[in-house]
């Protein structure tokens, strides 16, 4: 399986430990899905020319994630200030909005197609402000989106038909909510919806049949990446030929153990000032 993720990154500091770690839903995808048993990840985005950038990239390389195609600008990487509360849960603080790739679109050139066509999958999400590639995307590969909580119904509209697979946060739906949304995105085109509800597990629904996993048992330190380990995972052991099912509970299982690193897969750094 070989999986690229496209889009959005971020440096994670932790305020009590001041501490950096890489992060951002596209780029822990891919390293979390090198990571689960993809034989190859890559990941494109912007960073920054600042040391939060330097870092980023190091732990991709690190990771054994291709960057040959990230773009550094010059500005500041994407940067979220978070606490931790005493289930381990993330709290975010504040942030700087992105930094300087929110102000500046990645425009994908006709040699990162040709790069891009050579994977299995991408990845990608609301964060990542690609959703005008979709239609020319989903011509080469099949691709895999997260929503998050934050989606509109316009936004289903506009991503929904483009994609295979949309992964959603959802724990505060009831189960008619949830049925209403399967309905909605399955008829928009979307053949996997999987939705993750905290410890209360995770839902999903391909072509309307229904699947459900549980949470795994974890020593708790960090629950910040668990999300985006529970997506790598499922998607590495789907596309490497393990059936829903035991690719649900493999999925599970990785992002039990993301809980229990500080970080989306650890890789912190102190902040010098």
């Amino acid at each position: 399986m070989k999986i690229i993720g496209i889009g959005d990154s971020v440096v994670d500091i932790y305020q009590d430990r001041n501490e950096m770690f890489p992060g951002g839903n596209a780029l822990n995808v891919a390293v979390l899905a090198k990571q689960s048993g993809a034989e190859t990840a890559a990941f494109i985005g912007i960073v920054g020319t600042d040391v939060e950038g330097d870092h980023i990239l190091d732990s991709l390389t690190k990771n054994l994630v291709d960057t040959s195609h990230v773009r550094r600008a010059v500005g500041e990487s994407g940067k979220a200030y978070v606490d931790l509360n005493v289930d381990g849960d993330r709290i975010f603080v504040k942030s700087n909005k992105g930094g300087v790739q929110a102000k500046l679109k990645l425009n994908l050139a006709a040699d990162d197609y040709e790069y891009i066509k050579s994977f299995d999958l991408v990845h990608t999400s609301l964060y990542s402000h690609l959703d005008e590639e979709l239609p020319l995307l989903k011509q080469y590969l099949p691709i895999s989106y997260d929503f998050s909580n934050h989606f509109t119904n316009e936004l289903l509209e506009k991503v929904c038909p483009h994609i295979q697979f949309a992964f959603i946060s959802g724990s505060d739906f009831t189960e008619v909510e949830l049925e209403e949304l399967f309905l909605k995105i399955h008829g928009l085109g979307t053949p996997f919806i999987i939705i993750t509800r905290g410890s209360k597990g995770v839902v999903m629904s391909h072509n309307n049949k229904s699947y459900q996993q549980g949470i795994e048992e974890a020593n708790v330190i960090d629950t910040l990446g668990a999300g985006d380990s529970f997506i790598a995972g499922f998607l590495t052991n789907y596309f490497n030929a393990v059936p829903i099912e035991e690719s649900l509970k493999a999925a599970a299982q990785i992002a039990a153990r993301t809980c229990e690193v500080n970080g989306a897969f650890g890789h912190g750094k102190q902040l010098t000032f």
